[in-house]
């Protein structure tokens, strides 16, 4: 298992900053997720790591030891891609026994990897086939089998799911999170899927524009959002963002002229933006005994068997997501009295920083 430290690490293209001075720690033995949009710096970041990719500045520590000049295969990683680029002329077994040949491993310790990482990954019925003979799964458990059989001090994988249709990421998801827990292997991941983030990480680092917006534990992360971009992209679905003006004495009021009643801040009079949750705004009076309520109207009822989606427009056009039963019986068009939760509200400055409620 390895520590891998990051200390004000930035990776420039020319003039184009890609990623600026971030500084991460991930413990020996942690799997971590690099959770993010397109064009945030996540895949940089994690090539960095795997020397595939230059550090500009900042230092790189493997296990204590410098590694920002040490060519990858120096550094004691393996790495699984999106693409699982296996050699289509070649069995599972010659497949993952092909690197270890490449670096001189004789053939009794290569069977005892082979064999012991194709338990592991419950595939011993498959090391005689050929990738053109497995399905999409099976070729990423391959891959992730090539990358066990290294014997590598840490992992890091890049996408790896994103190939596969959504039944069989929650499965492999599933395998991939029993694995860590039988090896207990110091883990990078890298997604844009929020949900793999959630429920694989031991940690979620948000990444947005380069730099770090967020790092803490799935929940952590979900319940107190660092920014309103974090707020935003984690959790399916988005958060709901209302403009508000903050009075004194803890009480807001919404673009129709409801007042919320909510805990102290230590915010003055202003506008801001409340955030809340869809599960924090229910149908009827029965949010909760901080709940305070207004009406609106429903546009679209997305049904989705253990609870249902209502997307509602308030008296100021103002469009929010609440969340009801799975029985529910509201139909579009209809008009509703909403009750917000005020006890699990967010509120966010013109900057999109959260403050927290008390």
């Amino acid at each position: 298992m390895a520590e891998i430290k990051l200390e004000n690490v930035s990776k420039s293209f020319g003039n184009v900053k890609v990623i600026e001075d971030i500084s991460l720690t991930v413990g020996s033995g942690e799997l971590v997720v690099f959770l993010g949009p397109s064009g945030s710096g996540k895949s940089t970041l994690l090539r960095m790591i795997a020397g595939l990719e230059a550090i500009t500045s900042g230092t790189l520590s493997i296990n204590g030891v410098r590694s920002e000049r040490l060519a990858p295969g120096q550094r004691g990683l393996a790495m699984v891609f999106q693409n699982y680029a296996l050699y289509p002329h070649m069995t599972v077994r010659e497949n993952m026994a092909f690197g270890l040949r490449n670096i001189g491993i004789s053939n009794s310790d290569i069977d005892v990897r082979v064999a012991e990482a194709a338990r592991m990954l419950e595939m011993e019925n498959l090391l005689g086939r050929r990738p053109a003979q497995l399905s999409g799964g099976q070729r990423q458990r391959v891959a992730i089998g090539r990358a066990i059989v290294k014997d590598p001090t840490a992992f890091l994988l890049d996408e790896p799911l994103s190939n596969l249709d959504a039944a069989l990421r929650v499965r492999t998801r599933v395998e991939l999170a029993e694995l860590h827990q039988r090896m207990k292997t110091t883990m990078i991941y890298v997604t844009h899927d929020q949900t793999e983030a959630m429920t694989l990480a031991d940690r979620i680092v948000v990444l947005n524009n380069c730099r770090i917006e967020q790092v803490g534990t799935p929940m952590e992360v979900y319940l107190k959002p660092a920014s309103r971009f974090v707020a935003g992209f984690v959790g399916s679905p988005a958060m709901n963002f209302l403009p508000v003006d903050v009075l004194s004495g803890g009480q807001m009021r919404l673009g129709d002229g409801t007042e919320l009643e909510t805990a102290s801040h230590p915010l003055g009079p202003g506008r801001f933006e409340l955030g809340v949750r869809p599960e924090a705004i229910r149908v009827g009076g029965n949010a909760g005994a901080s709940a305070q309520v207004c009406e609106a109207k429903v546009g679209v009822v997305e049904r989705l068997g253990d609870r249902t989606l209502l997307y509602c427009t308030l008296k100021d056009g103002t469009d929010v997501i609440a969340q009801d039963a799975g029985r529910c019986n509201v139909q579009p068009g209809d008009m509703v009295i909403i009750s917000f939760d005020t006890s699990s509200v967010h509120l966010f400055d013109q900057e999109g920083k959260a403050h927290h409620l008390q």
